[in-house]
């Protein structure tokens, strides 16, 4: 177990530049995403486009669930002038910052009325690039700082990227107000200009081949025949084994059967956090309170209590390491959820929906700066954005397919039984955040016994 630090020096990490820095990529990561997304619904029915053409453009978003295909590509290929200039992965930034640019400025430039077809496409490279931004900024986030920061540096990215919320949101809608949605893209493709800032000031991180990780990736190629390279074929083959296979296969050599807990608990720990995240609205507006009430209480403490817990989880893991925190963070989103099974039972109260949403957000920061730290130290440094890439994707995609049952539990059973079977639904994780902490206690004293 990690030696406890003092708060003090917990505190001072958000002092490190790279941590600092991290509050500018996480504005460059989050900036685009509504922009291909609700800003851009709003804008196009703003045009008298039909609702089931908007409806299409919601596919653009599988971009981003897809993005682990090409994660192997950026963890393997150098870009030529731009590799040697700024190294790996700012090159790759640098390039994926310049693509949303572009293709924000195409779409401003874009009649919606006679070139919609033109937009889509511009909205799709736009998350092409956006979802290639998120690969290259996980990898340098992870490789950037000591497992300890990472906490930290999740909840400076988480800061950044709500921010940019704000600003491609409720910013894009005044400019739009004031002078045109063609005025607010271009204004949004301007913005973008502070990742570009932030990539060129600061530095490339160390990689490092691992020698056993190089002798699995010749293993490998063994195995497939493809070690020779006598051909095209074959320098290819042993390519997708190096760039696709070794991710895979290194975790896994690594871990042990242990991995198989681990992604386990990787596809359940946001469970309960997004199970209940998907009657939230409906649930406010069922109780009576008004759009205008659920708008304003939302966006001032959720926005803040986030972003407190957020901050809050980067010193716990500076101070305690990451499994007690990751621990607290379960147990945190799921008791949160029985206040809202609490709230369900009440007479409806500005100031009950108020605090039960800072527990709820403030639970919601903690956990998921905590998480994103764990996935971090889960990653090894010669497949960064490959097997965070895979991390990210499994965080999210089974608690997204539990969620989508949410609406037959509350019409069914109401939302009283709904939260609390959201509460329960967070029990796996704990069982297996518990399971892991035993496991690394008995390693450690193995490893310590003479």
């Amino acid at each position: 177990m990690a030696a406890e630090k003092s708060w003090r020096s917990a505190f001072l990490i958000y002092a490190q530049p790279r941590v600092l820095g991290m509050l500018f990529l996480g504005f460059s990561a989050g900036l685009p995403f509504l922009l291909v997304f609700s800003t851009l619904s709003a804008w196009l029915r703003d045009e008298g486009v039909t609702r089931s053409v908007i409806g299409f453009f919601s596919w653009v978003g599988l971009t981003y669930s897809i993005k682990v295909f090409w994660a192997p590509v950026i963890d393997r290929l150098s870009l030529p002038f731009f590799t040697r200039v700024l190294g790996k992965r700012r090159s790759w930034m640098f390039l994926a910052q310049v693509g949303i640019m572009a293709g924000l400025i195409g779409m401003a430039s874009s009649d919606s009325h006679t070139q919609l077809q033109q937009i889509a496409l511009f909205a799709v490279w736009v998350a092409f690039c956006s979802a290639t931004q998120d690969v290259v900024i996980d990898a340098y986030r992870i490789e950037a700082v000591k497992p300890e920061y990472q906490g930290a540096m999740a909840a400076t990215y988480v800061l950044g990227y709500r921010i940019a919320l704000l600003i491609s949101g409720a910013g894009a809608f005044y400019i739009a107000a004031y002078t045109s949605w063609r005025s607010a893209y271009f204004a949004m493709a301007g913005s973008m200009i502070v990742g570009v800032v932030a990539t060129l000031c600061l530095s490339e991180p160390e990689h490092k081949k691992i020698k056993t990780e190089k002798l699995l990736e010749t293993k490998l190629e063994s195995v497939s025949a493809t070690k020779k390279r006598l051909n095209i074929w074959q320098r290819l083959l042993a390519n997708i084994s190096d760039a696709v296979l070794s991710p895979f296969v290194e975790f896994f050599s690594r871990n042990g059967a242990v991995g198989l807990l681990i992604l386990m608990l990787i596809a359940v720990y946001k469970m309960s956090d997004i199970t209940m995240g998907v009657m939230a609205n409906p649930f406010y507006l069922d109780l009576g309170f008004s759009k205008k009430e659920i708008a304003e209480i939302s966006k001032i403490f959720g926005f803040f209590m986030t972003i407190a817990g957020a901050t809050l989880g980067g010193v716990l893991v500076a101070r305690y390491g990451i499994m007690r925190p990751l621990l607290l963070g379960a147990v945190i989103v799921a008791g949160t959820n029985l206040l809202f099974a609490f709230l369900a039972i009440s007479e409806p109260d500005l100031l009950l929906l108020a605090g039960v949403i800072s527990a709820d957000n403030l639970s919601g920061g903690i956990a998921t700066s905590v998480f994103i730290a764990y996935l971090s130290s889960l990653t090894n440094t010669s497949y960064t954005a490959t097997q965070y890439a895979l991390f990210s994707s499994l965080m999210t995609l089974p608690a997204q397919l539990l969620g989508g049952f949410s609406g037959i539990i509350v019409d069914a059973y109401g939302y009283y039984v709904f939260f609390i079977y959201a509460s329960v639904v967070g029990l796996p994780a704990i069982v297996l955040v518990l399971l892991l902490m035993r496991h690394q206690r008995l390693t450690q004293a193995r490893s310590h016994s003479p």
